[in-house]
């Protein structure tokens, strides 16, 4: 007997991981899946439900611009869009952008390619809310540093990031994902973020994992 072949999204990123290509692998993923021959793992019919419950108690004000990054197929973007947040999202793969379009053809929401590593420099402090879930975890930890400071970077001032990601297990060794650590949720906040509140929350599968929900401030400038 021969070992089972790895997952697609591990066997995938092993290969970019290798050509030091750190997020290389995702449109390898979603073309195979285009062409039906491997499945999205955290693509859902249904908006992630820590951010439903995240919008419940909410208050934004008329007119907030959002970001969605790594919006994948759109579920999370047109649920925030529904909200009536201005919204734009994005994601590293022209594959999932041109199925976020088709599975939502007539979508308030502006649909970009870009790169959480390299974003667009008009995008820098431009967005009242930006919503972080799952992507910086799909990185490898080398890189980590530098996505979550571009993250930072795309708040403007008086804006609000929820960040949502698995919590780092010991025996969380191989990735993908790679899940975060409670200091790494705490990098967030520097230089200039406040921390409004960090939770901890049960995934609603049946993995037995609870998931960091932290929510995130910038000041106005003075």
């Amino acid at each position: 007997m021969t070992d089972a072949a790895p997952p697609a999204d591990r066997r995938l990123a092993a290969q970019a991981l290798a050509a030091n290509d750190p997020t290389g692998w995702f449109e390898p993923l979603y073309a195979e899946a285009a062409a039906g021959t491997s499945v999205i793992p955290w693509d859902r019919d249904v908006p992630n439900p820590l951010l439903v419950d995240w919008f419940r108690t909410a208050s934004l004000p008329q007119g907030t611009r959002g970001l969605v990054i790594g919006c994948g197929y759109g579920t999370d973007a047109e649920f925030v869009a529904a909200q009536g947040i201005r919204t734009t999202a994005f994601d590293v793969s022209p594959t999932a952008i041109r199925g976020a379009r088709a599975r939502f053809p007539h979508s308030p929401v502006t649909y970009k390619v870009a790169d959480l590593l390299d974003p667009p420099p008009a995008w820098l402090q431009s967005f009242d809310l930006v919503i972080e879930s799952i992507t910086v975890q799909s990185l490898p930890p080398d890189v980590r540093t530098t996505a979550i400071t571009n993250i930072r970077n795309l708040l403007a001032p008086n804006a609000t990031l929820l960040v949502i990601a698995d919590i780092q297990l010991p025996t969380d060794t191989t990735g993908p994902p790679w899940p975060l650590t409670r200091a790494d949720i705490d990098s967030f906040t520097a230089p200039d973020l406040t921390e409004i509140r960090v939770e901890t929350v049960p995934r609603p599968d049946t993995s037995g994992r609870s998931r960091w929900r932290a929510e995130f401030h910038r000041p106005t400038s003075t």
